[in-house]
């Protein structure tokens, strides 16, 4: 059992709310933070702009900040993957660039349906992922060296696909661009949604506790799923009600949660992974466990290299174009600190799906806040570099914690 099944058991032992309750307190003490820390840094972050600047939080500036963590929060998913077994890819940049330059030459040059040129973008995306792993199953060559080297080379691939001219203009009126700048989840289906989530959430949490019951072990009640459930019907009600007052949510960031939510549920409720956290806990552990441990990297790299390239193609349709310039600047840094300011642990064998989508909510916060402050980028880089040293240190502090009390 893995060192996140461990948590959540002792979370599952406590029964109705108290208990629930006491066992969050007792796993905080230990040292098991979970999303704690960034839920906090978002809260402090969100205040301290709203006070500096009161149009921070409204619901216009609230629905282009989601819009625009979309592209780099869907790479900081990829992200998540690797680090979650130790591992990391320093060429998600360059690989989301390169995937959204295919995808323009295809679509525009070439003339090539968008669904198709989109596919062809990915295959090429998953196919440097599994590449990386092959070099580091039979070569061993550390994966740092190995996406480095890559992040150079497919930068040169995309500024010769491009060639001179170093730009290719994607049509207004397409399909994908108006999915990333116009479409909008209508009012009425938005609230629908919030009530099939929590609804979602009380059918699973019910399931899981009568599978728990059978076996004879402890389950929370089901006063307790239904006030979880009530709280999410809340609070994801009011922020759908807020964001309707501006242009709604957007299908685009719709499609950034349910890729989470897709990639949450493989983690937690699939042998693979399992298997995954197995393999960042104790890589060693794990082979001598029978786990396909080249399999498993070979997956999670796929996985990384397909979601950078999706994210480069979205991140291509909101802008309408692809040029030199895609994947560039800090797209590639922003995509790794997302993932480790959300809680992924930089040791391995710690971590969620949904720390991208909390740790680029809190990068994109801090951009958006210092933009409407007409502040330069130098600040921005400079409040980032300090929360990401900060959460770094938490993530070792916790870790330390956890060593003391026996749940490392």
């Amino acid at each position: 059992m893995t060192a996140v099944d461990l948590s959540d058991e002792r979370l599952r032992q406590a029964t109705g709310l108290r208990g629930s309750a006491t066992a969050l307190v007792n796993r905080v003490r230990a040292g098991e933070l979970g999303v704690l820390p960034v839920i906090a840094g978002l809260l402090v972050i969100c205040v301290v702009l709203q006070i500096l600047n009161p149009i921070f939080l409204s619901s216009t500036n609230l629905v282009n900040l989601l819009m625009e963590c979309v592209p780099v929060g869907i790479i900081a998913l990829g992200i998540v993957s690797v680090l979650l077994v130790g591992q990391i890819d320093l060429s998600v940049g360059s690989i989301s660039g390169l995937a959204a330059a295919i995808m323009a030459i295809l679509f525009v040059k070439e003339g090539w349906p968008a669904w198709l040129a989109v596919l062809v973008a990915l295959a090429a995306g998953c196919a440097i992922g599994l590449l990386y792993a092959e070099i580091y199953n039979r070569v061993g060559i550390p994966t740092f060296v190995i996406t480095l080297a890559g992040l150079l080379s497919f930068l040169g691939l995309q500024l010769k696909a491009l060639g001179a001219i170093g730009s290719v203009n994607l049509p207004f009126d397409s399909g994908l661009v108006e999915f990333a700048q116009l479409r909008f989840v209508p009012p009425w289906l938005s609230y629908v949604i919030v009530l099939l989530a929590a609804g979602v959430l009380f059918a699973v949490g019910l399931r899981t506790a009568r599978i728990r019951r059978t076996a004879n072990l402890s389950a929370r009640s089901t006063r307790f799923l239904l006030v979880r459930s009530g709280v999410l019907v809340a609070g994801l009600g009011f922020a759908v009600w807020y964001l309707n007052r501006a242009r709604g949510v957007g299908w685009m960031f719709v499609l950034f949660v349910a890729l989470a939510l897709v990639l949450h549920y493989g983690l937690t409720s699939t042998k693979w992974g399992k298997a995954v956290y197995a393999v960042g806990g104790n890589v060693e552990a794990a082979r001598r466990a029978g786990i396909n441990v080249r399999l498993i990297y070979a997956s999670v790299f796929a996985i990384c290299t397909t979601l950078a390239a999706f994210g480069g193609i979205l991140g291509a349709a909101r802008l309408a174009a692809a040029n030199q310039a895609s994947g560039g600047g800090d797209v590639n840094l922003n995509a790794i600190a997302a993932a480790v300011i959300g809680g992924t642990s930089l040791f391995g064998g710690r971590g969620t799906a949904f720390a991208a989508v909390l740790g680029v909510l809190v990068i994109q916060a801090i951009s958006s806040g210092l933009t409407l402050l007409s502040l330069d980028s130098s600040y921005r880089f400079l409040v980032t570099g300090v929360v990401l040293l900060l959460a770094v240190g938490v993530d070792s502090l916790a870790r330390r914690t956890r060593t003391s009390h026996g749940r490392a």
